[in-house]
């Protein structure tokens, strides 16, 4: 065992509390995220007699980690009193608050080096198991209860700023695009255009970029695919890997990008920075006269998402139709009132990037912050 290292088992214990008298409803899963997730499986005609109870503040896992990549399904319950769980998952708690903190126990869980360390530990045959003895044996640094809080707090604080960042950014995101309806979609007679406005196709409005890029001169921070593209308008993550080949699609800041992949998972992103993308990801550039926040509010809808699902080719993955996708009908505004919301809409803007760069920030903290655990004393 490593200096200030304990084995868990002594500060937790299995819960076993069966829905006997149906007294909960509330069903949940857990995900790979570590949290809990409303339970999408097919509940007809169960037995919720024998599914497990799990309460605030107590842990529920996945045994079964064979089916989920390099990481295990564990969380802590804190959006509940009271919910279900499948019996197949395992409930535990620990059994006195004084010793160990369950926020710092989860804390613990988190990192990715708990995940490789249950799945190295997991074991069996037809399926790999992580046992509750394997996670008895795990072992950790458990400093004394005050220092486990102080660094609990330093968590949560760091938590609740990504938060009302992220809350931040939803309203001011709400803001541009009530703006777009008022000025561009509500009150406006289809039939009876205002002066100086027209219909037009998407492909009056922007282009596919033609621009290309040496994979040399790309990181993983500036090459998109559709892999590190966030469903529904969530922007993007640092890649995993760069492709094997030599140029790739360039884009540059004000253009917009969206896997062509799947398109129902709305994978849209209003590029922040120059970098380059993958084939599965178009790339939009605006025409001259077209703000890039203009033409970002006309294809993040969902109206947009389901026509290139109507033009799609494939049925497990499809996949959109360039042709079909610039065929997109779209009214095109006077130049003036283009110009007009542009300024508006680049104020909103900036402050978003500014509230979405603090988070990168803060998330980065937040990992230093979980793989010190393992120097606490």
């Amino acid at each position: 065992m490593r200096l200030n290292y304990r084995p868990l088992g002594p500060f937790i214990r299995q819960v076993d509390i069966r829905n006997k008298n149906l007294d909960v409803e509330t069903l949940l899963g857990v995900s790979v995220q570590k949290k809990f997730i409303p339970s999408i499986a097919n509940t007809v005609g169960t037995d919720f007699t024998k599914y497990k109870i799990v309460k605030r503040g107590q842990f529920t896992y996945i045994p079964d980690t064979s089916r989920r990549g390099d990481k295990i399904g564990l969380a802590m319950l804190d959006s509940e009193d009271i919910a279900l769980v499948s019996q197949a998952y395992t409930v535990f708690k620990i059994i006195d608050h004084e010793l160990l903190d369950p926020e710092y126990l989860m804390m613990w869980f988190r990192r990715p080096e708990f995940d490789r360390y249950a799945r190295f530990k997991s074991h069996g045959s037809v399926r790999e198991i992580f046992d509750w003895d394997e996670m008895c044996e795990t072992e950790l640094p458990i400093p004394h209860i005050d220092k486990q809080r102080e660094i609990v707090k330093e968590f949560n604080t760091i938590q609740n700023r990504i938060a009302l960042n992220h809350q931040l950014i939803q309203k001011l995101e709400e803001s541009a695009e009530a703006i777009y309806k008022e000025w561009f979609v509500e009150g406006i007679d289809l039939e009876n255009l205002p002066e100086g406005w027209r219909f037009g196709l998407l492909r009056d409005l922007c282009s596919y970029s033609q621009d290309r890029i040496s994979i040399i001169e790309l990181s993983l921070e500036n090459y998109i695919s559709t892999e590190n593209m966030l469903k529904e308008r969530g922007g993007v993550t640092i890649a995993n890997n760069l492709p094997n080949v030599s140029t790739t699609t360039g884009f540059e800041i004000g253009n917009i990008l969206i896997s062509n992949i799947r398109p129902y998972f709305k994978k849209v992103w209003l590029a922040n920075f120059d970098g380059g993308c993958s084939n599965d990801v178009l790339c939009l550039v605006p025409k001259s006269n077209i703000p890039s926040l203009y033409l970002y509010q006309v294809v993040e809808k969902d109206d947009f998402f389901e026509y290139v699902m109507a033009g799609s080719k494939g049925t497990k993955m499809p996949r959109g139709d360039k042709k079909w996708i610039m065929d997109y009908p779209a009214v095109i505004p006077d130049k003036e009132l283009l110009k007009k919301f542009n300024k508006l809409a680049t104020t909103i803007q900036n402050k978003i990037y500014i509230k979405k760069s603090e988070n990168q920030k803060l998330m980065e903290l937040k990992e230093l912050l979980l793989s010190k655990l393992a120097t606490v004393e």
